[in-house]
């Protein structure tokens, strides 16, 4: 279970990655326009939530004793939200909080939507 966790992690960070690297292909191909403060700003707050979102994520995965396969995971402005379909203790629920608040870049985390056991 931990090998498919770490594998799991791994592949989601590839795919970012190369996510990442087209859009960046995709940029410089097309004509030179400027671009407004607020447009640069949400494409960095994306690229940021995802960065979270990804890390929150295998955090929660190689944890042992938390059922982080279950849990999603959400990043809207540096805020956190948790939830799932499948009950977790309250001891799981604490864990799960404290991996989301110990990431750089979180500004709250939310766990209203994990079911309590």
């Amino acid at each position: 279970m931990k090998k498919f966790a770490i594998a799991a992690a791994t592949a989601t960070a590839l795919t970012l990655t190369m996510a990442n690297a087209a859009f960046a292909q995709t940029q410089a191909t097309q004509a030179p326009m400027v671009l407004a403060a607020g447009e640069v700003t949400q494409a960095k707050e994306a690229t940021s939530d995802t960065w979270i979102t990804t890390k929150v994520k295998a955090d929660l995965v190689t944890e042992k004793g938390i059922p982080g396969t279950d849990i999603k995971v959400e990043t809207n402005k540096g805020v956190v939200s948790l939830s799932s379909t499948t009950a977790v203790t309250e001891s799981q629920k604490d864990v799960a909080v404290a991996i989301a608040k110990k990431i750089k870049g979180v500004k709250a985390v939310s766990a209203d939507g994990l079911k309590a056991e």
